[in-house]
């Protein structure tokens, strides 16, 4: 059998077209095949015309092996604008300047993705900042402490003068 097509087919695929064949021959009725694949009377009788018009290759769908239409397609173009106009920019900032300047809408994650799987964006991590040591005093308990009072302590007669004070 050197020149016929061979067709793939799933279980579920397989399944529906034995039914079909049994609906075909009329050892089932279109409404009994009908409950055993789970389907309307309706499509069990379009699905029966499509395989006497097409062959067994009928009982698959049509869109099979094609990409979705909801899928990305300008994931290169994005990729290309960060590259030029962007590069500086975290993910989040740069979703909401093509939301906002190119008129692309891509969630935060999905251009975060693409951005580390084309080595463009790397993982940062928030680090705390590490408290600062004072310098050590030469003496045991020789500690400053100033303190300066900002309010109107001369009563009008001076402007802007906050006295300090300083403690041992």
């Amino acid at each position: 059998m050197a020149g016929e097509d061979r067709i793939m087919l799933r279980q579920k695929e397989f399944k529906r077209l034995h039914v079909i064949h049994k609906v075909i021959e009329g050892t089932l009725t279109q409404k009994e095949g009908a409950d055993l694949v789970q389907l309307s009377e309706r499509q069990v009788r379009r699905i029966v015309s499509r395989i006497r018009e097409e062959g067994e290759a009928g009982i698959c769908h049509k869109s099979r092996g094609r990409s979705s239409p909801r899928k990305l397609p300008f994931k290169e173009r994005i990729i290309e604008l960060y590259r030029e106009y962007y590069p500086d920019f975290g993910p989040t900032l740069f979703t909401e300047k093509l939301t906002e300047r190119e008129g692309i809408i891509v969630s935060r994650e999905t251009v975060r993705t693409w951005l580390l799987e084309d080595g463009l964006w790397k993982k940062h991590r928030k680090r705390k900042t590490h408290r600062q040591w004072r310098e050590r005093k030469d003496h045991f308990g020789e500690m400053l402490q100033m303190d300066g009072s900002h309010h109107d302590s001369l009563r009008g007669q001076r402007a802007e003068v906050c006295p300090h004070g300083l403690y041992r």
